[in-house]
């Protein structure tokens, strides 16, 4: 009896729980949200053009630091950073004092000696004359060849006080030009058209020597000094002309490569290239700079840019699964390529894209053409 209470208690609780389960429902799946006749292609593997790409710096063709040819006190300076000036504008100006009394006292000697000369030219007129008179009287027998000789010495002597006269000028204007000399070295000039990039001293600074003292640079023409791999060296020929890009412009030169140094940076084992960029009044020395050299093609996947969405620092694309079912996959871009742009990672090649899905939000939805 008590066996047969049991098994009924069990059989009525087996009942209740499988009428309890049958209660619950079975979780279904949303439907996605459908988007009709959005526009698609396909990421395809094509052939483009390969190339070196090296990074540089942009630099003035002619930059120039000037420094002193004589010590002293800087009086003045009469350029600041960023002034232009001519070739011959007066940049510094040194305390003179010196060198305009050193001037002062070749300019006195140079009027003494022109003094003596007068003086000498007088007498050797004077001698050579009287030789003139003694010669006519010797030859008559009216005077004693003793005083004939005492006459051409007169006028030998004369003559020599003469070269002596001249040869004292030339002296004392070879001072008075070195003076000249040492008093235009207190002014330091502009060596060519350009602008002050660089003042590196103030007035009441002792000028020396080899101290640079203020830095100009030439405008107008500007190369870009790339470091190229030993590697890639061979891609790169003189005379050519490649593709350089400015990142701070936003623009593309074309430029020559005029120089490759032969000596390679034992750090980097790298080769300094210099390549002559065209004329452009908003280059500036310090900008960075991208060079492309050519060296053949290679397989690549490239999309229009339209393809590409912005996720913060991140770029991705909506890809679409055989039933519709549209992803977002993030991707690593390449070099763009006019409104194309290479994929790096992220794409292998024939998935199906929406073509150019806006700012819309598609991921998770079906896309039906």
């Amino acid at each position: 009896m008590m066996t047969r209470r049991i098994i009924f208690v069990l059989a009525v609780l087996a009942t209740l729980i499988s009428l309890g389960c049958s209660d619950k429902k079975t979780p279904v799946a949303p439907t996605p949200e459908v988007v009709r006749d959005l526009p698609t292609l396909e990421a395809q593997r094509k052939t483009v053009p390969d190339f070196v790409e090296a990074v540089g710096t942009i630099r003035a063709l002619q930059t120039s630091q000037l420094s002193a040819q004589i010590s002293g006190a800087i009086a003045s300076i009469r350029a600041q950073e960023g002034q232009r000036v001519r070739r011959g504008d007066v940049l510094i100006v040194l305390d003179d004092a010196q060198q305009r009394a050193a001037l002062e006292r070749a300019s006195a000697a140079v009027n003494a000696a022109q003094q003596d000369i007068a003086a000498a030219d007088a007498d050797y007129g004077l001698q050579n004359a009287t030789l003139t008179r003694y010669q006519s009287l010797y030859e008559k027998k009216s005077v004693s060849p003793h005083e004939m000789d005492e006459v051409q010495a007169r006028q030998k002597s004369a003559g020599a006080r003469r070269d002596q006269a001249q040869a004292g000028i030339a002296q004392a204007r070879a001072m008075e030009a070195q003076a000249r000399a040492g008093l235009s070295y207190t002014r330091i000039r502009a060596p060519f058209d350009g602008i002050v990039t660089a003042r590196l001293v103030d007035t009441g600074t002792l000028a020396s020597p080899g101290i640079p003292l203020i830095t100009i640079e030439d405008t107008h023409r500007f190369r870009l000094e790339a470091s190229v791999d030993e590697g890639d060296l061979r891609f790169v020929t003189l005379g050519a002309t490649a593709r350089v890009s400015v990142d701070a412009l936003g623009t593309e030169l074309s430029a020559k490569v005029v120089q490759i140094v032969p000596a390679a940076d034992p750090a980097s084992r790298s080769f300094v290239v210099k390549l002559e960029l065209p004329a452009d009044p908003r280059l500036r020395s310090g900008l960075f700079g991208r060079v492309q050299f050519p060296r053949g093609q290679r397989e690549a996947i490239v999309i229009p840019q339209t393809a590409l969405l912005e996720r913060g620092q991140m770029h991705g694309v909506y890809v679409v699964a055989a039933d519709g079912q549209i992803g977002l996959r993030f991707v690593t871009l390449g070099k763009p390529a006019g409104d194309n742009v290479e994929i790096l990672s992220g794409l292998s090649g024939g998935e199906r894209l929406i073509a150019a899905p806006g700012s819309r939000d598609l991921a998770g939805k079906k896309v039906v053409n």
